[in-house]
């Protein structure tokens, strides 16, 4: 275990850590005590029939839900519906690489466990169903990793999700996206900090955290977000200056073992391993009522991907989201985005499920 003042509540606000105990994982590998950083807002009513579930994307907590996506006025409203939000495994607030101890001390740094989609939907359920006692949601939404999650929550419990909304975000990973991650995990790897994954801090690491940042530039945000030097907007001079004082401050906060496991559960994505391989059967499980939401700049998500999986849900939506930044977008800086997310989820919302 190492030390990362950036995890923890002075930057991430309220939230609680909630063991469920020891997790086997679909790769063979065991966290012996998987403890769940999980956010919550609003009230369970008496019938546990008003709980939305929130996943989390690569990189991002609870905390961009809370800022951006949650509250009055918005479809995720606390004064109507009990919200759920649980920092995916190795988010560096849930249990990852940098943080485990105690009982999980053996599979500190280097030595923790390959993790998968799957495994962080298994542990959300059992966490949702032994500790608030609920058995079905009335929605499932996420963002990007977030929309993974979604996808293997609709299409491994479909009697528990009543309604998902995967934003920004495949079923089945994509080559050119895994090949995408790929470089984003060299970008770490490749720094002589890494240490094989035993370094002594973050800092040891940063030059190639700020690589990671570097890709991220170019595939994070769209062609037209630089085009149109849209990071003005952001009060940023130059491209340079953005870099270098937001995009690069962003990741070189974060511990590169954290955004790795995330990573490499990120290239796995694919509800059709359930299904022997076949995508059309496994999206044909889904019973939720759902609306597919893809972002129309999104360089490694594109509508094109998001449509074709959509075809393959019953009764299923497209909604796309028009959005300059891209992919970023799901950080709901533009004053365009949020309006459209909340349209689309409230018209999901009102529809019987």
């Amino acid at each position: 275990m190492i030390a990362n003042s950036y995890y923890g509540h002075d930057a991430h606000g309220d939230y609680d850590l909630i063991s469920i105990g020891e997790l086997k994982l679909e790769e063979g590998g065991v966290i012996p005590d998987c403890q769940l950083a999980v956010a919550t807002f609003g009230e369970l009513n008496a019938a546990k029939d008003n709980a939305i579930f929130v996943s989390t994307w690569y990189s991002g907590t609870h905390q961009i839900w809370r800022d951006a996506y949650i509250g009055p006025g918005h479809a995720l409203d606390p004064s109507k519906y009990f919200i759920v939000v649980v920092d995916q495994i190795g988010s560096g607030l849930s249990t990852s690489p940098h943080n485990a101890d105690g009982p999980n001390a053996e599979i500190a740094m280097s030595k923790f466990p390959n993790v998968r989609i799957g495994d962080d939907v298994v542990a959300q359920e059992r966490l949702l169903r032994e500790h608030f006692g609920i058995e079905q949601l009335a929605l499932v939404v996420g963002g990007s990793m977030g929309a993974q999650q979604t996808y293997e929550w609709a299409v491994r419990f479909p009697d528990k999700v009543k309604r998902a909304a995967p934003i920004a975000g495949t079923a089945q990973n994509t080559p050119h996206d895994f090949l995408y991650t790929k470089a984003l995990i060299e970008a770490i790897t490749s720094d002589p900090g890494w240490a094989g994954g035993e370094y002594a801090s973050n800092e040891d690491v940063e030059a190639g955290l700020k690589r990671h940042a570097g890709i991220w530039a170019i595939m994070g945000f769209s062609t037209e977000f630089w085009k149109q030097e849209v990071w003005r907007a952001l009060e940023f001079d130059t491209k340079e200056a953005f870099m270098a004082g937001f995009l690069e401050p962003y990741f070189t906060v974060m511990d590169p073992g954290d955004l790795l496991c995330m990573a490499w559960k990120w290239q796995r994505g694919d509800v059709a391993r359930h299904t022997g391989g076949d995508l059309a059967a496994a999206l044909g499980r889904i019973t939720a009522t759902t609306f597919v939401m893809p972002i129309d700049e999104d360089m490694f998500f594109p509508v094109r991907d998001c449509a074709a999986e959509q075809s393959l849900i019953p009764g299923s939506e497209l909604r796309v989201v028009d959005e300059v930044l891209g992919h970023l977008g799901l950080f709901a800086v533009a004053e365009t985005y949020m309006p459209q997310i909340d349209r689309h989820l409230s018209e999901l919302l009102a529809k019987p499920a």
